[in-house]
């Protein structure tokens, strides 16, 4: 976003916090326009549809959720096993804050299950692919032969992890999705 003008910054934020709390289908382009502290003939100077605000949110969220996972893994001790489990746990820890609302991917793609084409399930696509991809390659740095498919299962796991929780809101089944992604790791071949 360094090349955004202060206005397309402004109205993106704005989307970032109204879509991920109240959802992309609650939120109107005007809620979005008044948040900004600006008008909609702005924001529709800066996005054409509600569709490409929709499109530019989930970029935004991309690159930053992307770096806290690196973080969080380059930041625990232990094993690879134990690094992969530790996402897990921060994850969890973010589910205990009451403003959390899950996987703003996952979130926005079963808003939009019904348009597959729509351009925002494909940047959500690419980040989850991302976030495997990433997995694949630190697995493969540590000798496993079968990376991607170790990544491919984790990736599972974690999504699986995402959607348990909002429907018990108990972020004890994330918890229980990194000690099974620890275990899967620590049983894989290298």
């Amino acid at each position: 976003m360094a090349h955004d003008s202060p206005a397309k910054e402004r109205i993106i934020d704005a989307a970032n916090r109204l879509f991920y709390a109240e959802g992309i289908r609650a939120v109107s382009v005007d809620a979005i326009a008044e948040k900004a502290g600006l008008t909609k003939k702005t924001l529709y100077y800066h996005f054409k549809s509600k569709d490409d605000l929709i499109e530019a949110y989930l970029e935004s969220r991309d690159q930053p959720n992307l770096a806290l996972y690196q973080k969080w893994f380059e930041e625990a001790g232990g094993s690879v096993a134990d690094k992969v489990e530790a996402i897990f746990l921060k994850v969890a820890d973010a589910a205990r804050h009451p403003k959390w609302k899950g996987c703003g991917f996952l979130r926005t793609a079963a808003e939009l299950a019904n348009m597959p084409g729509h351009p925002a399930m494909k940047v959500g696509a690419d980040h989850k692919k991302k976030f495997e991809q990433w997995l694949s390659e630190r697995f493969q740095d540590a000798g496993f032969a079968s990376h991607a498919q170790l990544a491919r299962h984790v990736v599972l796991l974690m999504d699986g992890a995402f959607s348990t929780v909002l429907v018990h809101r108990d972020p004890d089944y994330i918890e229980a999705a990194g000690a099974a992604a620890r275990s899967l790791v620590n049983s894989a071949g290298k």
